[in-house]
């Protein structure tokens, strides 16, 4: 499981958003746990942080891994 600290988000049409770029990345088995209120997401599988910070930031928003 990656854990991941998401800036940006503000509604749930965000974590729609943040779901959909997350489920994109390779390695991505799992999207869960995307929360609003605290501006944290965790996936499961074996995706590259890297690769998921840079699919949040295509989609708008500022990430890092470590919830």
């Amino acid at each position: 499981m990656v854990e991941l600290k998401i800036e940006g988000m503000s509604c749930m049409h965000c974590v729609k958003a943040v779901t959909e770029a997350l489920s994109a990345v390779p390695g991505v088995t799992t999207v869960r746990g995307v929360d609003l209120e605290h501006g944290t997401a965790a996936v499961d599988g074996a995706p590259e942080p890297a690769a998921l910070v840079a699919a949040l930031q295509a989609a708008g928003y500022q990430a890092e891994v470590g919830g």
